[in-house]
This record gives C-alpha cells, structure tokens and sequence, in this order.
C-alpha cells in the first residue's frame, strides 16, 4: 500500500499526541485561570465540577504531552470528554455541529486511540521502558 510518510508514521503520531496534549492543557488554563476569556463567561465562581474537569484537562493534557504514565492520562482525558460531551452538549441537542459538541467528541476519540496506541517515540514512557521506535515500512 502506499504512503505518503509512512516512515516516519512514528513521528507523526508522536507530534500529534504532544499538540494534541498541549491543546488540551490549554482548556484547562482557560477554565481554572479564565485565559484568554471564554465567550459567555461571566466573573461568577465556575461550578466544583468545572473545577475538576480544568485540573483533569490541564494536568491531563500536560502528562499526554510529555508522554508520561500516557496510557492512563489519555483513557481519563477521553472519558472527561466523553462526559463533557454528554453533560454539556448533547441537551441542547443530538447533532454535534448543532449542540457544539465537535470539539469534546473529536478529543474523546483521540485519546481514546492514544491510550490503545501507547505513547510512542519522543515520550517519557519511552524513556523509562528503553523503548525503540517501530517504523512502519512499505513492500
């Protein structure tokens, strides 16, 4: 089968777990610093539970980043998305373009398959296991 960069299938993978990771950290500075401020947001105190999911995405999206205990930071980062999908999104409707849940099911399924995956190259995980890289090759 061809590719286009199929070597370097393990780079790729691995750049996409550490923007992913920092992406998702992010949200989770938004939502315990208010920065930059979100559309909507008022100065009233965030509910507790917001609270948490900000610690879990700002923690969660670090760890996910750095490749470090990543199987396990990324199954807990896929079910908070899950959950944020099903608690904030889907009452205001089933579609998610129209509920504006794009963006929770989209993370949801991402690290969903980076805990299935692993961390990968350039990880801590890696680091600490004395893990090569596998390179996909093409026949």
């Amino acid at each position: 089968m061809f590719t286009v960069i199929g070597r370097f299938a393990s780079q790729a993978f691995a750049l996409m777990r550490i923007i992913i990771g920092v992406l998702y950290s992010l949200h989770g500075v938004q939502l315990l610093f208010g920065f930059p401020p979100m559309k909507g947001m008022t100065d009233v105190p965030l509910p507790p539970i917001l609270h948490v999911a900000g610690y879990l995405e700002l923690i969660g999206g670090i760890l996910v980043a750095l490749g470090l205990v990543t199987g396990i930071a990324a199954f807990i980062n896929s079910g908070t998305m899950a959950v944020a999908y099903w608690t904030a999104h889907a009452p205001h409707g089933w579609h998610p373009l129209a509920n504006q849940g794009e963006l929770a099911a989209v993370y949801c399924f991402i690290f969903l398959y980076i805990a299935a995956h692993g961390a990968g190259v350039w990880s801590i995980d890696s680091v600490i296991r004395g893990r090569s890289a596998t390179v996909a090759t093409t026949s």
